[in-house]
């Protein structure tokens, strides 16, 4: 059993908006995903020993498991409320990290706030440099062939094909990473796994590449927040999810995935 005082479940309640039964946004499938990161079968019965709600799950999972795991847990779900819910409210404050902290035993840095979608647009970074990634040569070639065409495209007001066209230059580069770093990646917490093994590193999905970036320090919050949104945009290159969901692409959506692209670099060379 998780060492939580009553206040510290009240904190951590009110933070993941657990009164009707819910979990922050979580659907059920979502919810076992993200607990699949810590090779944990959320649904088991064991985590129903109140009820089978999201909320009454993650309950029964603070009752029935130990310290370090549930502070693990915690910390990465913190991590998550940054992402999605960037500050606006204040909710999530120093008192959470400290919960994660005293579990774990470790000093858990408190992520800096996710920036607003008008200040991280507002940060200049130089033109890319594929160079510094030290891409293999092919890799390089392929890479900056599409980094010519997207400014082609910018300039053109091409935006569907400028976010096409970042969002897999941002899956190769993140791939690439995970390659030259495979023991940060594959340790990761954060790693995808399947039968309870990690996958290898070219089935990840670019969302699972941006997330184990994250959390193994490569790239910052305010990237992985908006990458996801880079990552969603790409989704729309089949015709009927881009009808059924209206999503058109402006010179705003353009700027957004091409700003993500050079934090990307700047932060992976940095």
């Amino acid at each position: 059993m998780a060492n939580l005082s009553m206040v510290d479940k009240r904190l951590l309640e009110d933070l993941f908006g657990m009164g009707g039964g819910y979990v922050l946004d979580f659907s059920n499938h979502s919810f076992a995903e993200f607990f699949n990161q810590y090779s944990i079968n959320i649904y088991h019965d064991k985590y129903a020993i109140i009820g089978d709600s999201k909320a009454k799950r993650l309950r029964g999972f603070w009752q029935v498991e130990p310290d370090s795991l549930v502070g693990k847990v915690l910390n990465s779900l913190f991590e998550y409320v940054d992402a999605i819910k960037p500050m606006e409210s204040g909710e999530l404050t120093s008192k959470h990290w400290q919960i994660g902290s005293r579990l774990t035993g470790e000093t858990v840095k408190q992520q800096a706030p996710v920036e607003s979608e008008s200040s991280f647009m507002s940060k200049q970074y130089k033109a890319p440099d594929i160079a510094k990634l030290k891409l293999d040569p092919a890799t390089e070639q392929v890479l900056k062939q599409r980094l010519d065409e997207i400014s082609t495209c910018l300039n053109s007001g091409a935006w569907l094909s400028v976010v096409f066209l970042i969002g897999s230059s941002l899956e190769a580069i993140l791939l690439h990473t995970a390659i030259s770093q495979p023991k940060a990646f594959n340790t990761s917490v954060s790693a995808p796994k399947k039968e309870g093994k990690v996958k290898p590193h070219h089935s990840w999905s670019l969302s699972e590449l941006i997330d184990v970036a994250h959390t193994e320090g490569f790239i910052s919050m305010n990237i992985k927040k908006f990458g996801h949104a880079v990552r969603d945009f790409r989704n729309f290159i089949h015709p009927n999810q881009q009808i059924i969901s209206k999503f058109n692409p402006d010179e705003h959506t353009a700027k957004i995935s091409w700003q993500v692209l050079c934090a990307t670099i700047s932060d992976l060379t940095s």
